[in-house]
């Protein structure tokens, strides 16, 4: 039997013993209905999460935490099968993966479908943005990992949304407000609460700090707002709001091992040199409509937006002579919207409970791409002559059904399917001597099954298995270079496409204690990769066949009435299944350097361990966090590897009642045993420049008051 099956195996068996034996098995009781938290992640309205085939984990109260509130990151940690490093490097997005999806991505994320009461923060090309996500209006975020994904479309690891909380009368308002180490300062308003037929959560937030390494200052401000508004018995209208602002933040780069060693807090010196920088500001507005009536439910939605995106790169002045360069700074503007409208029914069929989802949506995004040199004369980090113009469009037409069906006793099935067509379009407005016409186009299609059934062994544990197909576009940041140094968009590009399968199990008492186990395995065909990455500028093909495949298991324990114990841990073999020719070198443009079949793919770390213990006494609340990580390779040739760590977090609080309102004192000490680790990594960087080190020992104390009206 080969090593990665039996290690598999022998993991399954083991954590499975660890579950508690399940009850002499009753008679069945009806499929329980949610409670007021309601996971939207597979679609299905009218059915407990625990009642399906699929990894589903809910993280509630996120805007409640003692930490800093700043970054995603904070948030999704201890969700097994699920990776998030916060780069200390505003200028990039927090790097996400599931399941070793996305872990290659050098900016944005890819892979992993994102959404925010709903409306999609991927853009339809597959590439998405967490950084307008505001924590501090947050009510929960749903992660969906393994192949029930495939239902939304063009991404393969899974889907993570965020929902606002839905105000409701009595709610309180709060002022939150926190500092920290490197002169963080993070400050909050939240508006809840419910007038007459009008729920509203209005949530803004500025943050400002220096950074913990040199050159990596920055600053955001984020507004998001949901009115809900109950128009009818059974009729609603929800208005979305979302504005987000990020001036200038400083990009530090990534370290070589040698930078490393010397001092991890330094930026490298072409991150001065060139004030390597970026800009981001996005506005954005949505509307959702909702009926139901009896057995049917309706459901409209619709979205538009504006973002717009400037960067300097620390390109050198000689690269930029060639006539196909296209400058040292980005500019992105971009519009986008969409629509989606779904129907449900819930009914019976052959006197069970089912329930039948079918809707469409379409999706479309306009992007002007301009390119200018980063330099004028001998001045360097300034926007100079345009040398890229063009108008991107990327549409997608989806459609998809899903059904639920309770078919025995002991049994239910959940099944859909999706098609999606996406289409690119690029057209060059930038023609010069030795530039010719860059236009072109490219569309992808693809028809996505998934199938997966439920066995419920006890009232306190389901087993499960589930299957499926994955459909994974190229985003028009891989479409924007070839990596031969040609001209023109890499429209050879295919896209990936995965054959997923999970088996699983759930367990769950009424004391709260949870338990969670997942063996996974996505095989993919034509896995895009990076091909090089120089300069601040990344390229990508299509490798062949690679194979990620796992446990994952979560576990949460009451002990007492004032203490909680959380455990969640992963392992992950991500292997490359056809050997295939890569670039080693600094400027290399055509592969040199052979990758053997069976060789780990860069960015995904073997193993992960989150563990949490919580205890409340009266007013006062204490946690111990460990977060632990297996070494991570760097290279497609996997020559060298990111080491592993492991850090230990610590969290104190203290709540006092008073007439005017609660009044909370919050304390968070991050990496308490001041441990040096590599906090994310650059795959394929052509400097060798892979490291993104992590902070030293840090803390932040906060204050948080909320008052009722």
């Amino acid at each position: 039997m080969p090593k990665p099956v039996s290690r598999l195996l022998c993991a399954g068996v083991l954590l499975g013993l660890a579950l508690p034996a399940p009850a002499q098995v009753a008679a069945p009781s009806p499929v329980s209905t949610l409670p007021a938290v309601q996971v939207q992640a597979a679609r299905v309205r009218a059915v407990d999460d625990f009642e399906l085939p699929a990894s589903l984990t809910t993280v509630q109260e996120i805007g409640q935490g003692n930490g800093r509130g700043a970054q995603v990151s904070e948030a999704l940690a201890g969700i097994p099968g699920l990776l998030a490093r916060d780069r200390q490097n505003y200028a990039q997005d927090t790097q996400l993966s599931i399941r070793g999806f996305g872990a290659r991505s050098s900016f944005g994320v890819r892979g992993v479908r994102l959404l925010a009461d709903g409306v999609p923060a991927t853009m339809p090309d597959g590439q998405g943005q967490l950084s307008h996500f505001n924590l501090l209006g947050a009510d929960r975020i749903e992660v969906l990992r393994g192949p029930f994904s495939a239902l939304y479309g063009n991404s393969s690891g899974g889907v993570v949304q965020l929902w606002s909380a839905d105000g409701q009368a009595g709610d309180p308002w709060r002022l939150r407000s926190s500092v920290g180490s490197d002169n963080a300062v993070v400050t909050g308003l939240q508006l809840k609460g419910r007038e007459g037929d009008v729920h509203y959560n209005v949530a803004a937030s500025h943050i400002r700090t220096d950074g913990w390494r040199e050159h990596s200052a920055a600053r955001r401000e984020s507004l998001n707002a949901r009115f809900g508004v109950e128009l009818a018995p059974g009729r609603r209208l929800e208005l979305l709001f979302n504005h987000f602002d990020a001036p200038h933040a400083q990009d530090p780069l990534g370290l070589s091992r040698e930078q490393l060693r010397a001092d991890p807090r330094q930026a490298t010196a072409v991150a001065t040199q060139y004030n390597t920088r970026k800009s981001a500001r996005q506005s954005q507005a949505g509307a959702v409509f909702t009926a139901q009536r009896e057995q049917h439910t309706l459901r409209w939605m619709g979205y538009a937006g504006t973002r717009a995106v400037e960067q300097f790169l620390a390109i050198p002045p000689a690269p930029q002579n060639h006539p196909l360069h296209s400058g040292g700074v980005i500019g992105l503007d971009s519009d986008y919207g969409g629509i989606d409208a779904r129907w449900a029914w819930q009914g019976q069929l052959a006197g069970r409970p089912l329930e039948l989802v079918a809707g469409a949506n379409a999706d479309r995004q306009r992007q002007h791409r301009r390119g200018y040199e980063n330099f004028v004369g001998a001045q360097l980090g300034v926007k100079g002559r345009l040398r890229r113009d063009q108008l991107d469009r990327v549409q997608n037409v989806d459609q998809f059904v899903q059904l639920w069906w309770q078919l025995a006793a002991r049994w239910s099935a959940l099944a859909g399917a999706r098609h999606s067509q996406v289409r690119f379009r690029s057209a060059d407005r930038y023609l010069a001597a030795g530039n010719p016409d860059d236009s072109g186009r490219r569309g992808y299609a693809a028809t996505t099954p998934v199938a997966g059934l439920v066995f419920r062994a006890s009232d306190a544990l389901r087993l499960y298995a589930s299957a499926g197909r994955g459909f994974e576009t190229p985003t028009f940041n891989e479409l924007g270079y070839r990596a031969d140094g040609a001209a023109g968009l890499a429209l050879d590009l295919g896209a990936a496409r995965s054959r997923n399968m999970e088996l699983g199990g759930k367990w769950r008492r009424h004391s709260g204690a949870h338990a969670e186990l997942a063996l996974f395995r996505a095989d993919t065909d034509d896995e895009l990769a990076v091909a090089s990455n120089l300069n601040g500028r990344s390229t990508y093909r299509n490798i062949g066949r690679t194979r990620r495949q796992g446990v994952e298991a979560g576990y949460v324990q009451p002990l007492g009435g004032h203490a909680q114990l959380q455990l969640a841990w992963t392992f992950i073999e991500a292997n490359v299944r056809q050997g295939y020719l890569a670039c080693a070198g600094s400027g290399c443009t055509t592969p040199d350097t052979r990758v053997a079949a069976g060789t780990r793919l860069p960015g995904v770390p073997r193993q992960q361990l989150f563990a949490r213990w919580q205890w409340q006494p009266r007013a006062w609340q204490f946690a111990t966090e460990v977060v632990a990580a297996s070494d991570t390779g760097i290279n497609d040739a996997a020559t060298a590897t990111a080491p592993g760590h492991a850090l230990l977090n610590l969290e104190a609080s203290r709540e006092w009642a008073a007439a005017a309102g609660a009044l909370r004192l919050f304390a968070r000490i991050d990496n308490a045993l001041d441990r040096r680790y590599i906090g994310s990594v650059i795959v394929n960087d052509g400097n060798q420049r892979y490291f993104e080190p992590g902070p030293g020992r840090g803390g932040s104390v906060g204050l948080q008051w909320q008052w009722a009206r």
